[in-house]
């Protein structure tokens, strides 16, 4: 199943449009670890970053409310940046939308303890 977000919201499979979305800081972070590790070149990874900020509401990580309730969630999800992406959303009273497979194990405790909403893409597509 393709499962490109991005994708189904430009080709209105969804009803999430692009100004709905929103994309922590910490992401674009990972995304250029993740170019440097993969050895992409360096202006490739600076137009994908380029590209995410003109196109998306950014959210800075550290914003003491994310830090607050990412270092309480980690008795929940180990990884630290997961803990940032969910926080984030909590904070920011938004639905997180993830293919991460620990996360999605989780949603059912997310949504009890702390209110999130997690939705994959299949969730989306439903919508």
């Amino acid at each position: 199943m393709d499962t490109d977000l991005l994708a189904a919201v430009a080709r209105r499979k969804t009803d999430v449009k692009f100004e709905d979305l929103a994309v922590s800081l910490i992401s674009i972070f990972e995304l250029q670890a993740k170019g440097a590790k993969l050895n992409i070149p360096a202006k490739a990874v600076i137009r994908a970053v380029d590209a995410i900020i003109s196109a998306f509401r950014v959210v800075p990580f550290y914003e003491t409310g994310i830090i607050e309730i990412a270092q309480k969630m980690r008795k929940t999800v180990s990884d630290y940046v997961d803990c940032i992406l969910m926080a984030t959303a909590i904070s920011n009273k938004e639905d997180l939308v993830t293919e991460d497979s620990l996360i999605l194990e989780k949603k059912g405790k997310l949504s009890r303890e702390y209110n999130l909403r997690v939705l994959s893409f299949k969730d989306l597509a439903k919508l």
